[in-house]
């Protein structure tokens, strides 16, 4: 029975650990693009998940980091578990930091309640890109910030690449905003692509990678980390929070960190 016991209570505790443990990941870009250095963080699908009474935890990582720019790639609420309030108390805290934008994720548009969320998002001082860029500056630096719905609001992979093309600025570094990693082919000539979505395949095994991602299925091709395609990187995060399958196996709650550089 003690053996029973204890091997039980090593369960619980691993698993309470890799659903709540944040870890941070770092990744630094250099652009001839670029001038001043950057630093932006990047957060993804919370599915309402709290880290922390107001957040606390989650908010403290990300004032740590100091960074000069805040993104949330998506899925910030969970459709099956709607609870807005603690979506929208990480969202409050986030802008006392730094200027935060966001898109949508699938999950904004099951849950059909967005209207409202994006009401209050912007009342709170979040900058919602619906499928629309704008100029981010700072010091002498210059941006294109680009920002696209999750396809769930979209009629198809077709509209999304034709936003994607008309939002672009050749003379500007372009920072794409998009929650499905997936989709990558379609972000063709951007020079920075942050998506989620893909919750680093649920499952994370040595020399493998994910397990299971949406919309990949079974050994899934972009789960986490960095991916290339000619002059385009993408970074896919791992995401905070859990949705249809509750728990996380050597794949913890992920902060993404990129530091921008001249090149």
């Amino acid at each position: 029975m003690l053996i029973i016991s204890l091997l039980i209570g090593i369960c619980l505790f691993f698993s309470f650990y890799q659903n709540n443990s944040l870890t941070t990941s770092t990744f630094t870009l250099s652009s001839p693009k670029i001038g001043d250095s950057l630093k932006i963080v990047q957060l993804s699908d919370l599915h309402s998940k709290q880290f922390g009474k107001n957040q606390k935890r989650l908010v403290n990582r990300v004032k740590q980091l100091d960074p000069d720019l805040i993104v949330f790639t998506g899925d910030l609420v969970d459709s099956k578990k709607y609870d807005e309030q603690k979506s929208m108390t990480l969202m409050e805290k986030l802008v006392e930091l730094a200027p935060t934008y966001y898109v949508t994720g699938n999950h904004e548009s099951w849950s059909g309640k967005f209207p409202s969320l994006e009401e209050k998002l912007e009342q709170t001082g979040v900058q919602v890109l619906r499928n629309e860029q704008t100029l981010f500056h700072i010091g002498g630096e210059t941006i294109n910030i680009m920002g696209v719905d999750d396809p769930a609001f979209l009629s198809g992979e077709q509209e999304l690449s034709r936003i994607v093309d008309s939002l672009s600025q050749e003379e500007h570094f372009n920072l794409l905003l998009s929650h499905r990693p997936e989709l990558f082919s379609l972000y063709e000539n951007i020079d920075l692509v942050l998506t989620g979505h893909a919750h680093g395949g649920q499952v994370r095994l040595p020399f493998i990678g994910g397990i299971i991602a949406p919309d990949q299925g079974f050994m899934p091709k972009y789960t986490a980390g960095m991916y290339k395609n000619k002059e385009t990187v993408m970074i896919v995060n791992r995401g905070l929070g859990n949705s249809i399958i509750p728990q996380r196996i050597f794949n913890r709650p992920e902060i993404v960190e990129v530091v921008l550089k001249k090149e």
